[in-house]
């Protein structure tokens, strides 16, 4: 799905202190070591978070518990912090696993019945979905998903690009972060276009970063560096 083009005029350019003790040496391995998470409902502005299958826990936006801190809730989702590794959890999914920051070079990634690779990530530390599109020459955001990501897109460079609607104006800006699974990308080009999009489109400004190789509904990127 090719949704928009470049121009080709664009540029490039806790308790008393024994027991606290006790409670840390008790909680150490349990925050180093690979845990599970999932995303139990939504009360209000907090999550009912799922730790290790065990009782749900209702926790805001900048709390922890068990050692997963979370950090955004969406109406259907929440974005959770464990020793520096995000991972976006959603109503009605599997626990996924959340484990100490890894040093994974790897992302194996599954096609849609429609044989589209889409999947959730963050952008900046915000959460997002997205298509890989091979045949996009940017990382494209649509401006609904750009405010909410509170991404400084405005100050970006006017470009002009091509759409399915004729030639329009976006911003040309550079993402601090893309992460998808356990790899994340800094300094990403990316393009905010001024309509909305279902997805975030990753393009080659980001998998050039990786060795892509596909077989069937599997497409597996290899960071190259």
């Amino acid at each position: 799905m090719h949704l928009w083009r470049r121009h080709r005029t664009m540029n490039r350019h806790p308790f008393r202190p024994a027991l606290a003790m006790l409670a840390a040496l008790l909680l150490a391995p349990l925050c180093a070591r690979a845990q599970t998470a999932a995303l139990g409902g939504i009360l209000g502005s907090k999550a009912l978070l799922v730790v290790n299958n065990g009782a749900p826990r209702s926790v805001g936006a900048g709390e922890s518990h068990l050692g997963v801190k979370v950090v955004a809730v969406g109406k259907d989702e929440a974005l959770v912090e464990i020793a520096g590794s995000q991972r976006t959890l959603r109503l009605g999914e599997a626990p996924v696993s959340v484990g100490s920051k890894s040093s994974s070079r790897r992302v194996v990634l599954t096609a849609d019945s429609q044989g589209h690779f889409v999947n959730s990530g963050t952008i900046n530390g915000s959460p997002m979905q997205y298509m890989v599109d091979t045949g996009a020459s940017t990382v494209a955001i649509g401006r609904p998903d750009a405010e909410r990501m509170e991404l400084k897109y405005l100050s970006g460079q006017p470009v002009r690009m091509s759409t399915a609607n004729g030639v329009t104006e976006g911003w040309l800006m550079t993402l601090d972060s893309v992460r998808i699974g356990d790899v994340e990308v800094y300094g990403v080009e990316a393009i905010v276009t001024p309509q909305p999009m279902p997805f975030v489109l990753l393009g080659n400004s980001f998998l050039t970063e990786f060795q892509i190789t596909r077989t069937n509904d599997q497409m597996v990127l290899e960071k190259r560096y």
